[in-house]
């Protein structure tokens, strides 16, 4: 029997995905399938674990970030009724696929659809985009999808007339203002926003119509809970995230970010990111395009680099400087990416340098066969330990039958250990931090609420220590016998368990002390 022709539609098809739009299809859902994967292999991350517990109650806003991602996570584990780190994970994982069209449509919009697809693929195989902040529970990755989403409505509006600029910017202002409702550093951005309406002729001219003005006011609504929550807590969360910024004198902190940024997005890509930025800024506002894009991106990058002279500033806290420079890369790339095989080799080179490195970090976390080549690690040194649950703590609780013990809470020293513990005991008993660094564990529960009730204190710090800074809080303390954190059924960190009895109210630590 002869073989049919294709029929026109599967023609249609066939050609359509050798489109840039066919292309960055192909590219989500392949890069969906895979975080998919690398999500399902690794256990939930400090930050990710401290996320998820905590956020079991549903505020307005939170003590270190505002409140989306929080709610991401919950909502996932509330409709499926499972907390596995594949589940809370998948919203994240879904919004990145959302993130990755929007870089193209922005960068479509500002140069060519070839130039959006290149630009979705430097998205996707830059590490500190398409692996931390297109996977993991962080407030980063809603705060990505926001700016762009943003930009892109910001963009169209510059460009339309007539009643059409009003749908436009009041999008731009809801994307803003879920920005802000995702990280404050947000803000920065929609400075720079303001920034080219500045410096830009065509823009200067949006400052004499109501839009802008509609829109700012719109996006401080949207951002609004946030402020009353912080006003509620004595403005906790702003006061948190200032005092980070003042750590004393550091002099060559500008180097150490930039060079801390360039790990993570991969030295061969922040150097032509760089590139194109300064090639850009020499352009001025005479290039609308990429004057836009630079206005975008400076005050992030700026910012944190100036605050890092007098405070630690995390490598990704300006990533978003870097997000509105990679359409100029993409621009870039499309442009050579014919003609010259260097191009082509730098960019299959680090997609198979980034698809092993993450294989083998997944495979790691998932059968720990990293001691079998290099030897055994001592204990609480397993280079790939923040990203392994504590199940086996939540295990050797219930063998001992204190899951079920009543008027039991269990106590952290500080937040990022609550987090973990919380996290692997399920909600079965209920999680305090007695040290003084508790984030958002201060303000879920005062300690006061279980006073009169025996407290597990789970920790790596010695009995000794327990007993010399934390004596005042209870009746009497006693020692249990210790708990080990597996790793694949291996060994991979102690913790101390130790029994306060009765725990005091405030007023009495006061008077003991």
């Amino acid at each position: 029997m002869p073989l049919r022709a294709p029929s026109h539609a599967v023609r249609a098809a066939a050609a359509w995905l050798k489109t840039p739009a066919g292309g960055v299809a192909v590219l989500v859902f392949a890069t969906f399938l895979a975080r998919l994967l690398f999500a399902s292999a690794l256990g939930l991350g400090i930050d990710e674990s401290y996320m998820v517990a905590a956020g079991r109650k549903l505020q307005l806003s939170y003590f270190d970030h505002p409140p989306i991602a929080w709610w991401m996570a919950w909502a996932a584990a509330h409709l499926t009724g499972s907390e596995i780190p594949v589940v809370v994970r998948l919203p994240f994982i879904a919004l990145f696929a959302v993130t990755t069209f929007l870089m193209y449509r922005l960068t479509s919009a500002l140069f060519s659809p070839e130039a959006g697809l290149w630009a979705a693929v430097v998205l996707n195989v830059a590490p500190l985009f398409g692996l931390s902040s297109g996977s993991w529970v962080l407030p980063d990755g809603p705060l990505l999808a926001a700016l762009l989403g943003a930009a892109v409505c910001l963009d169209a509006a510059l460009r339309s007339d007539g009643r059409e600029p009003w749908g436009w910017w009041l999008e731009a202002a809801m994307c803003a203002g879920l920005a802000l409702c995702s990280k404050y550093s947000a803000a920065l951005t929609i400075i720079g926003a303001a920034g080219f309406l500045v410096t830009e002729p065509i823009g200067r001219r949006w400052l004499a119509r109501p839009q802008p003005y509609a829109a700012g006011l719109v996006a401080l609504v949207i951002f609004l809970p946030v402020l009353i929550w912080n006003a509620e807590n004595d403005w906790v969360s702003f006061l948190f995230q200032a005092g980070r910024a003042e750590s004393g004198s550091h002099p060559l902190g500008p180097l150490a970010t930039l060079a801390g940024a360039a790990a993570f997005l991969l030295p061969w890509i922040w150097a032509p990111l760089v590139v194109c930025g300064f090639l850009a800024l020499r352009r001025g506002p005479s290039d609308r395009e990429r004057w836009l894009l630079v206005c975008l991106a400076a005050p992030p990058l700026i910012v944190f680099a100036v605050a890092s002279l007098r405070g630690n500033v995390l490598f990704h806290w300006a990533a978003p400087g870097y997000l509105m420079l990679l359409p100029l890369l993409g621009d870039a790339v499309a442009r050579h990416w014919r003609t010259s095989r260097a191009v082509r080799i730098w960019l299959a080179g680090t997609a198979a340098f980034v698809v092993l490195g993450s294989s083998l970090v997944a495979s790691e976390v998932r059968f720990n066969w990293l001691p079998a080549v290099i030897g055994d690690f001592r204990l609480g040194k397993d280079p790939s330990l923040d990203m392994v649950d504590w199940t086996s703590l939540r295990d050797d609780l219930a063998e001992r039958g204190l899951l079920d013990r009543p008027k039991l809470a269990v106590a952290a020293l500080r937040w990022s250990d609550a987090g973990k513990i919380d996290y692997a005991l399920g909600g079965r008993l209920p999680v305090i931090c007695v040290g003084p660094d508790a984030h958002q564990y201060s303000l879920m529960a005062r300690n006061d609420d279980y006073a009169g009730a025996d407290v597990l204190i789970v920790t790596r710090a010695s009995f000794e220590k327990i007993v010399g800074q934390y004596w005042f809080l209870f009746d009497s303390i006693e020692p249990n016998a210790p708990t080990t954190v597996l790793h694949a059924g291996h060994p991979a960190l102690r913790l101390n368990l130790f029994l306060g009895h009765r725990l005091h109210k405030a007023a009495e630590e006061c008077c003991a002390s």
